[in-house]
């Protein structure tokens, strides 16, 4: 229902402000640019999909071999201690803990072509739990939650976009990626944990966040012993090891089983084409709704009547030339990217308004662009309260990197 609230908000006000424009400036241009928004909008909805059927086909059959094999049961097992209490409403030891784990960890290596259909085949799981069908579950949600917060330990693509702006150390923004995207996942559970009732003040949930806090300093110190080349080489290397070696592990899992490794992937990747077909009316009705949004000047709008608040208010306006980026990565990632690249450009990658761009590309994700994929991929039409989570944590990791932009920067 807030998706639709907000669906309907996105063309009634770029209709408004373009009826605005054309009455008392004059525009003319405004009502063509927002009609070929839709045109290019609904084009880019279908590529996306289109692009997708390949790595769902490959992900979903890797996926039925692990099943097949014991692998995703056995990772089902590892996580049942702290999925049970995160998931309360998952049975303990179901396979989509094991999908759910693999999501996350495809997500937090910066790996989001293999992230996506790892996040469909959970929610596809999540879906054979769920009595109301068109209803998204407590475990949908703060699946969902997790996607949305931008959990990534190494953002390979934003420090290659930034080498190629001439940035002089295109990993300088690691640390503060790691850190806002952090506060934004914790933000997130935490958020999704009391609307949901769930109590994150037990043993497990405490040694888990801490664990996993250690493990990020661990990190942190690590990758700031090295130097640039270093740093991206090492990043991409472990990254890619880890992902061949799933793949390898599976196969030799399932082998180890006697399963018949091909026939289980051809039956898995069966579904990657059909899901790919499921989720293009979702991407259109998002993205066209973006499009005609930023068309139409809203956007632009709003950025200039937050610098005006915050300079009346007496506050630095230092960071508002980087908002563009923020307020566009919860709508759309190509969107939010071409802001990170134009703030780059018209500021210098070494500006503090190109550098806190880069981290707001990094600390969230794209949260409507996720609902209407992952809702719509089963089918979900009542989301409840996934949206409003999922834009607390942006939220979050926003005023985090702000605040930890100014604190590096």
């Amino acid at each position: 229902m807030v998706l639709n609230y907000i669906w309907i908000a996105f063309f009634v006000v770029a209709f408004v402000i373009a009826i605005c424009k054309l009455v008392f400036w004059g525009d003319v241009e405004a009502f063509p640019e927002m009609m070929n928004s839709t045109f290019s909008s609904s084009k880019t909805a279908f590529e996306i999909s289109l692009g997708l059927t390949g790595v769902l086909t490959l992900w979903l059959g890797i996926m039925r071999v692990g099943e097949k094999g014991g692998a995703v049961n056995a990772l089902s097992r590892l996580l049942s201690p702290v999925f049970v209490k995160l998931f309360p409403d998952i049975p303990k030891g179901h396979p989509v803990t094991g999908s759910i784990f693999m999501n996350v960890a495809a997500n937090m290596l910066g790996l989001d072509n293999a992230a996506t259909p790892l996040g469909l085949k959970a929610m596809e799981q999540m879906q054979t739990l769920n009595d109301k069908k068109d209803t998204a579950t407590n475990p949908m949600i703060m699946f969902l939650v997790l996607n949305t917060s931008g959990l990534t330990l190494i953002p390979v693509s934003i420090m290659v976009y930034r080498a190629q702006m001439g940035a002089a150390q295109p990993t300088d923004i690691f640390v503060p990626i790691l850190l806002a995207t952090f506060f934004s996942t914790l933000t997130g559970i935490i958020v999704t944990g009391i609307y949901q009732r769930i109590n994150l003040l037990n043993r497990v949930m405490l040694l888990t966040l801490g664990g996993i806090c250690a493990l990020v300093a661990a990190i942190i110190w690590g990758f700031s012993q090295m130097d640039k080349e270093s740093m991206n080489t090492v990043s991409t290397l472990v990254a890619n090891i880890l992902l061949m070696t799933i793949i390898v592990g599976f196969i030799l899992a399932a082998a180890r089983k006697r399963v018949n490794v091909y026939d289980a992937f051809i039956e898995g990747a069966k579904d990657g084409f059909s899901t790919a077909v499921r989720i293009i009316p979702y991407l259109v009705a998002i993205l066209v709704a973006i499009g005609v949004f930023r068309a139409s000047g809203a956007m632009d709008m709003l950025i200039d009547g937050v610098k005006y608040m915050v300079a009346a208010l007496g506050g630095d306006t230092d960071f508002v030339g980087a908002l563009p980026t923020a307020l566009m990565k919860p709508l759309s990632g190509s969107g939010a990217r071409g802001m990170m690249v134009d703030a780059m450009t018209t500021y210098g990658a070494d500006s503090f308004i190109g550098r806190l761009s880069c981290v707001f590309q990094g600390s969230t994700d794209t949260t409507f662009y996720i609902i209407a994929v992952y809702f719509g991929s089963v089918g979900i039409r009542h989301t409840r309260h996934a949206v409003t989570c999922g834009l607390l944590a942006d939220l979050a990791g926003v005023i985090a990197a702000i605040a930890i932009c100014y604190l590096f920067f």
